[in-house]
């Protein structure tokens, strides 16, 4: 006998085979019932504790997934699905997982009996392309301006969430929102950054039916000295700056040697003539407020102020975007660069309010705003904070029916006209292929099986019920109210899911599978060689513009 060979370290684990297709289907599935009681309306919350003590209560499945610290390589995947789903389309993150986890839970079984990965994987693309094509065809087109579809059809997708009982609430928020923000690309396109031009601010206080879309925006700023200026101002004409208006200072320390007493003077007139001149130019195009995303010295506020002109300071930038964006106004780098264009005059008001203990300031009544803020209010921050995520997945929704106007029905009704067409299909497929297909069909019956149980109905009665109404093909819009359980028109009861989200769902949840049934091998412990002691270099933070949001900016 040979003495064995040692490829692999000793400090390496190596698993391979059907070992690790069992271990990765059992992290899916753990994934999935994590969250799986978080699906339909009648879905459970969870309350999370993060490191540092604060508390996140949701149902957002994407939500929730962020806030796990998990081990398991597999189960790291599956949590990326629903983070992708949510960057998507910002629905079904719940339904992602849910059906990922189905799709490998049914192809334990075919591993079981050694069918090969691959042939599994196979059976499962046709059955993704075959579930899309009926999706094709029992889409239903929506008309964008048709307000109270589009209500339920935004309605239908909070439904699941919890602000549920405010219901018409959040979905006239949402759609007030994002067809603000719409621009229209030509060619029937629209485009809806939420991201960038959507700007949520949640103030604490009153209650939840106080929140609204404004048709312009608000900032957390009072003007500069407010004394003096005027705090309110109709039909403003509006200067944006991104320049200090103040003294420039020298680069590195300046040492400036002076011989005669009378040369301070002068450093100093000059140093006033500057921003005098400054100003000069600014006031030529007679704004009422000017506002610039860095500093005012007191001088200038001095200027402005006497000819009774409002100015704010240190603003943010992806607000001061926002503004330009409502008013019309473009942002200018250089006081002696402005011209009349570049003044907003969309504007029809604004004013700084006291809302609970800071000011914040307005403007609003514009004409035709392409930006806009929705104002939450709400009783404590981990309700606003839900509601803010729910708002988030609405202003997705109603993004998607404009980027591309069609309609599915909810309630497991797609998934189950999927399902029993594909049945129906698997019989003239040939080959070792057919069983994982048949699987696969089955497999979509995790999304209303889970609602069923989920309202607490009897789920094989309920279950066996749909599936004979949905037998040959027939009643596609037939599914489970998830309210009340029992089983329904979608149609009557305005149970809408957009197409996109449900196309990326179906197509997310089996590409993943198919990814997780591939592999085959794990090998952990793989170090890098370090000198010993020297830490490993930290990945170093790049910050975007998204972050400058979120981020606190120090008081004046």
């Amino acid at each position: 006998m040979h003495a064995p060979v040692l490829v692999l370290r000793d400090s390496l684990k190596r698993e391979s085979g059907t070992k690790v297709h069992h271990a990765n289907i059992q992290a899916a599935k753990a994934v999935a019932d994590i969250i799986r009681t978080t699906l339909g309306p009648r879905s459970m919350l969870k309350m999370l504790l993060d490191a540092s003590g604060g508390i996140v209560v949701t149902n957002d499945g994407n939500a929730i997934l962020r806030e796990l610290d998990l081990a398991h390589p597999a189960a790291k995947s599956m949590i990326e699905l629903s983070r992708t789903q949510d960057e998507e389309v910002g629905d079904g993150t719940t339904s992602v997982i849910v059906l990922g986890g189905e799709m490998l839970h049914v192809a334990e079984a075919f591993i079981e009996k050694s069918y090969h990965p691959t042939v599994i994987c196979r059976a499962y693309s046709k059955a993704l392309e075959d579930a899309i094509a009926v999706l094709d065809k029992i889409a239903v087109s929506i008309d964008v301006n048709d307000r109270p579809a589009m209500l339920g059809l935004v309605k239908s997708c909070i439904g699941t969430k919890f602000t549920s009982q405010f219901g018409d609430l959040i979905a006239d928020l949402a759609i007030d929102a994002t067809s603000t923000v719409g621009v229209d690309l030509g060619q029937g396109l629209r485009e809806v950054d939420i991201k960038k031009y959507i700007k949520v601010e949640k103030v604490p206080g009153s209650q939840l039916e106080d929140s609204k879309v404004l048709k312009g925006v608000m900032f957390n700023k009072d003007v500069v000295a407010p004394g003096k200026m005027k705090r309110k101002i109709p039909n403003p004409r509006i200067i944006l700056l991104d320049c200090p208006v103040e003294y420039k200072k020298g680069e590195n320390q300046t040492n400036a040697e002076l011989v005669r007493e009378e040369d301070w003077e002068v450093l100093l007139k000059m140093e006033e003539e500057y921003i005098e001149n400054m100003c000069v130019q600014i006031l030529k195009f007679k704004p009422d407020l000017v506002i610039t995303e860095k500093g005012l010295s007191d001088l200038a506020c001095h200027y402005l102020s006497k000819a009774g002109v409002s100015a704010i300071r240190r603003l943010r930038k992806t607000d001061n975007n926002r503004i330009a964006k409502a008013c019309g106004a473009t942002i200018v780098n250089r006081p002696d660069e402005l011209q009349e264009s570049d003044v907003g005059t969309g504007a029809g008001l604004f004013e700084v309010k006291k809302i609970g203990d800071e000011f914040f300031a307005f403007i609003v009544d514009c004409k035709d705003p392409k930006a806009c803020t929705v104002l939450l209010r709400g009783a404590s921050k981990d309700l606003l904070n839900e509601v803010e995520r729910n708002l988030q997945d609405a202003m997705a929704v109603a993004r998607n029916i404009l980027k591309n106007p069609k309609l599915l029905p909810g309630g497991g009704a797609t998934e189950l006209t999927v399902s029993a067409a594909l049945k129906q299909k698997s019989s003239s497929i040939e080959g070792i292929e057919k069983w994982p297909y048949e699987a696969a069909a089955i497999a979509f019956e995790a999304i209303p099986r889970t609602l069923a149980q989920n309202c607490g109905v009897n789920v094989i009665r309920t279950m066996t019920a749909l599936q004979g109404k949905h037998a040959n093909g027939e009643n596609a819009w037939i599914g489970i109210d998830g309210n009340t359980g029992e089983i329904t028109d979608m149609k009557e009861r305005k149970i809408w899911d957009a197409y996109n989200v449900k196309a990326q769902t179906f197509k997310t949840a089996i590409e993943s599978a198919c990814m997780l049934l591939r592999i085959d091998d794990i090998v952990s412990g793989i170090k890098k060689k370090q000198a010993p002691g020297a830490q490993g270099p930290s990945k170093p933070k790049i910050e975007t513009e998204a972050d400058a949001d979120s981020e606190q900016i120090l008081p004046d």
